[in-house]
């Protein structure tokens, strides 16, 4: 099993940024990546970013992509999400997940592993 815990939540105000962390422990030699996503109240949960557990490569979500940056330090076990530039629009709880699997990275349904979330609240 994997275990991942967020942090770094908080009010801000618009234009402001945050640093998100995402702590894994457990059977973290299994894991193939890691992503953040995010989940408004009433809305589908929506893909932020992805990275992969070896390596350099990433990937963005649409709206975010100028926004925000995901970075990994992998003798801590720790993936970052560093948000920038952050509007109303963006307060969501936040969701760091890891996949074992080969899949789709922009999917939820491909990450068999969840943290308990942290909120962000912009206000305007």
């Amino acid at each position: 099993q994997v275990r991942l815990v967020e942090s770094g939540g908080g009010l801000v105000q618009a234009g402001d940024s945050l640093r998100l962390s995402c702590k894994a422990s457990g059977r973290t030699r299994s894991v193939i990546g890691t992503a953040w996503f995010r989940q408004a109240p009433g809305e589908e949960r929506e893909f932020l970013a992805y990275i992969v557990w070896s390596g350099q490569n990433s990937q963005y979500g649409n709206s975010v992509r100028d926004r925000f940056t995901i970075t990994r330090d992998n003798t801590k076990n720790t993936v970052d999400l560093q948000l920038n530039d952050l509007k109303p629009e963006d307060t969501a709880v936040y969701y760091c997940a890891a996949k074992m699997y080969y899949g789709d990275s922009d999917r939820a349904e491909s990450y068999t592993h969840w943290g308990q979330g942290t909120q962000v609240t912009v206000s305007s």
